[in-house]
């Protein structure tokens, strides 16, 4: 009896769900969000939020963050690093065309925040910030700094953010049976606040982290720096941290599996690495 009873509330719960999102139609779809590339990123991804809400929740997010390093007097604080971050990212965003040709219409917006953390990030319509302690602690190369910026804006290329959003809208809706936030009824500042978590608190998946090291990789070797500073990158990444790992590594968990990952792709741009010199 209680097997039946389990049996027929999953059956029910499944149900709402279907119905749940058979309302909100025009908010769940499964889309290709960028061309696959040298790098053969082929992936569909389930969306039950809108591109549109996460980037104006994003917007939010990214403006509160800024308010905030503002008033510590941390934003852009060093000329040289704000000078230097600007000119990597400016010569990565042009080939975010390969993936997606909207990406180069983005309200760019891209800062610097003096901070001790080993970290960066990319919101949702290309808000970039890069913490000066990714600069100071590894001593970063403009070619490793162009790797982290680039696996960044890949996050964001690939709707990152909207496709961990919309999978917690999923596991909500499936155990509930409530159609919570998926359609209109979301505020900018409830999306804001899911941006900011996915942002600064819970990890990537495998899967959106190997994309991610994939794609910015190509980015990279367009833009003409050396791909093979990826692999130095997560090298460094890998020694630093004493009583713990950076924060960097919190979001964004590095293996020796993912370093094998990049050096069996690094052959796949090293063409487009060399044209770009040329």
């Amino acid at each position: 009896m209680l097997f039946f009873n389990e049996t027929l509330v999953m059956f029910i719960r499944r149900l709402l769900l279907i119905v749940a999102l058979a309302f909100t139609g025009t908010a769940c779809q499964t889309v290709q969000t960028t061309q696959p590339g040298a790098v053969g990123v082929e992936r569909k991804q389930l969306m039950l939020v809108s591109e549109e809400q996460v980037e104006k929740g994003a917007q939010e997010a990214y403006q509160q963050e800024l308010n905030k390093a503002r008033s510590q007097k941390a934003l852009n604080a060093n000329p040289e690093h704000y000078r230097r971050v600007q000119r990597i990212a400016q010569q990565l965003i042009p080939h975010t065309a390969v993936f997606r040709p909207d990406a180069t219409q983005w309200k760019w917006e891209i800062n610097v925040q003096t901070s001790e953390d080993v970290n960066a990030y990319c919101m949702p319509g290309g808000k970039i910030m890069v913490y000066t302690g990714l600069i100071e602690a590894l001593d970063a190369t403009d070619a490793e700094l162009a790797a982290v910026i680039g696996h960044e804006i890949a996050h964001a290329l690939r709707e990152h953010s909207r496709e961990r959003i919309s999978r917690a809208y999923a596991e909500q809706l499936a155990l509930t049976g409530v159609a919570v936030a998926t359609g209109a009824s979301d505020s900018v500042m409830s999306i804001a606040s899911q941006v900011s978590a996915v942002t600064f608190t819970l990890p990537h998946s495998r899967e959106q982290e190997a994309e991610a090291d994939r794609i910015g990789l190509e980015l990279m070797a367009r833009a003409g720096f050396d791909p093979n500073a990826a692999i130095t990158l997560w090298q460094k990444m890998g020694k630093l941290g004493g009583g713990g790992p950076p924060e960097f590594l919190s979001t964004h968990p590095s293996s020796a599996s993912r370093i094998r990952d990049l050096e069996a792709n690094v052959p796949r741009v090293l063409p487009l690495y060399n044209a770009a010199l040329k």
